[in-house]
């Protein structure tokens, strides 16, 4: 027990012991549901059920077993998974075992894979079997350059069978439901000694060409988990359809969020307009997420994949900035929007544009207008503010002029993994600089004008402009390249290639895009490659600006058909 004696900051007779102190962390939610809700269903997966406490035994069993595989304190646990139950229940058995949990983007290639899995130094790496040609790729790659690979385990799909392993670093129990089954069901959780340990590792989607992992903590994953259920109004038992990757900040913070209400989580594997309408209507679904593309898949839905609401359901939307047409169209389909903003840095949602009821009597499209601003903290954040970088001065509310969004609070990243220097530079004057560009408007509200890095956000996806014109170098008859985002109505934003080549040569736009199809991830790949000569400036840099007018004024790219991610 700690005596606090009296002084400044303190008060004569107060203590701090077990009685009145526990570390902060979200597997308290788990422990928590397993008895409010013990016999209530918390995960559906196709004709799979498990209620509250079949969930919790099932973590603790793997929990369990990552011990007896040698996972200890601050070791790292892979994962490569769509939203299947067993990514669901590693968000709680990898941080139960004392471990931090690396949830991999499915959309990776197997050289990207590989490059995580070598600098989060992971012990063990599950992998879905769906993706299992990634995983074994990346595997081998770190086999052929002499780094000791993950002990491999394969998430089955239940009604798959385990697909042959071969020339690859394997675990004998290479099966997860195997290993779930042969573990000892009796195992006492490793609760954080300190709430501020780190409970996850997410990476940046790729905006620069080193990866950055983000380090989230038992203290900031609880906080915002419950921000975010409050921001939401999430009440208690919701149904919540899982249309938001849970390998994004930890499915923004509502892996473990769901918990915390005792909520049913509606696994799904792949998100179409079908299968969203289709959930809503079995489950009678509350509450669901995504960025602008899933909005814009449900507004596109062909009428006759299209089902009535069967009550309220809440969307929160977030990863993108949400043109107001979406927002205004949602509406008209029964849907409740919620407009969240955040980074990988602020564990995903860190402002909400909080809804103001005399805002209801305004026209429809004024009310989309409002509503596509990214707003204001929610209350797991301690501030934000638009500042010049510079001088750290604040802007003024005029809604004109332009400044750099940054937050402080304790939903804000311990850190980047193994990278003190960006960490400094991220936190530096006290605030995390998260180098977006927005106005304060006078109401106080913040709005997203840039991106002062030049990110492309595509589906929710941010990519690298500088990784594209990487690969777009090594085509031997380009001479220069740069790479801008350019609208579009289903992506939000798709990658325009601006090209020139060298002096005698010829070549098609197909041709540089089937290059980089070989060398890139398929979202990465520009969807529009234009020859010309790159603008510049008197020292020689491209003037990037002037090629983001121009791919603008091309206007949206036009696709027919189609709503599958």
């Amino acid at each position: 027990m700690e005596r606090k004696e009296g002084g400044r900051g303190t008060m004569e007779g107060s203590i701090r012991c077990s009685a009145n102190y526990v570390p902060l962390s979200p597997l308290s939610f788990l422990e928590r549901a397993a008895i409010v809700y013990a016999d209530r269903t918390s995960v559906i997966y196709g004709s799979t059920t498990y209620t509250w406490k079949q969930t919790r035994d099932r973590c603790l069993r793997l929990a369990s077993a990552l011990s007896a595989l040698g996972i200890s304190r601050h070791d790292v646990v892979a994962v490569l998974a769509a939203n299947v139950p067993a990514m669901y229940e590693l968000h709680f058995a990898v941080p139960m075992a004392g471990a931090v949990l690396c949830t991999l983007n499915t959309r990776h290639d197997s050289a990207m894979v590989s490059v995580l899995l070598k600098h989060s130094e992971a012990k063990i790496f599950f992998v879905d079997s769906h993706l299992l040609e990634v995983g074994q790729g990346a595997v081998k790659l770190l086999s052929e350059s002499n780094v000791i690979p993950p002990t491999m385990i394969i998430i089955s799909d239940f009604n798959d069978s385990i697909p042959a392993v071969r020339g690859v670093h394997m675990s004998v129990n290479a099966d997860y439901e195997s290993l779930l089954q042969t573990a000892p069901p009796n195992f006492e959780i490793k609760w954080p000694n300190d709430e501020c340990d780190p409970i996850s590792i997410n990476y940046t989607s790729g905006t620069t060409s080193r990866p950055k992992g983000v380090i989230y903590s038992h203290r900031g994953g609880y906080l915002n988990a419950i921000a975010t259920i409050l921001f939401n109004d999430i009440t208690t038992m919701p149904v919540y359809l899982w249309t938001v990757p849970m390998f994004h900040c930890n499915g923004w913070c509502l892996a473990w969020g769901m918990a915390a209400q005792g909520g049913i989580n509606i696994c799904l594997r792949n998100v179409t307009a079908k299968a969203i309408f289709d959930n809503i209507a079995l489950h009678k679904v509350t509450n669901l997420g995504g960025a602008p593309t899933v909005l814009n898949m449900i507004i596109n839905a062909p009428i006759t994949e299209r089902k009535p609401l069967p009550g309220r359901v809440g969307v929160m939307t977030g990863a993108a900035p949400p043109p107001s047409q979406v927002l205004s169209k949602m509406e008209e389909l029964g849907f409740t929007v919620t407009h969240a903003y955040g980074l990988t840095e602020t564990y995903g949602p860190a402002t909400v544009c909080t809804w103001k009821p005399e805002w209801d009597a305004l026209p429809l499209k004024e009310r989309a207008k409002l509503k596509a601003r990214q707003g204001l903290h929610h209350i797991g954040m301690e501030e934000i503010d638009i500042k010049d970088p510079v001088t750290m001065k604040s802007v003024p509310a005029d809604g004109h002029t332009i400044g750099e969004v940054m937050f402080r609070g304790n939903t804000v990243m311990n850190g980047y993994y193994k990278d003190l220097n960006a960490t400094m530079d991220a936190m530096s004057g006290g605030w995390y600089r998260s180098g977006d560009l927005g106005v304060r408007q006078a109401d106080g509200y913040i709005q997203i004008k840039d991106r002062s890095k030049d990110i492309i956000i595509s589906g929710g996806e941010n990519i690298s402009s500088i990784e594209v014109e990487s690969v777009l170098f090594s085509h031997p008859t380009v001479l220069e390249a740069a790479v801008v985002a350019r609208p579009d109505d289903y992506w939000g934003e798709t990658p325009c290639a601006f090209v020139k080549l060298k002096d005698g040569v010829n070549i098609s736009a197909e041709d540089i895009m089937k290059f980089c199809r070989a060398r890139l991830p398929h979202y990465m790949v520009p969807r529009t490659v234009v020859f010309q000569d790159l603008p510049k400036t008197s020292t020689g840099k491209t003037q990037k600006f002037i090629l983001r007018e121009k791919a603008k004024a091309m206007g949206s790219i036009f696709r027919k058909g189609g709503s599958k991610l």
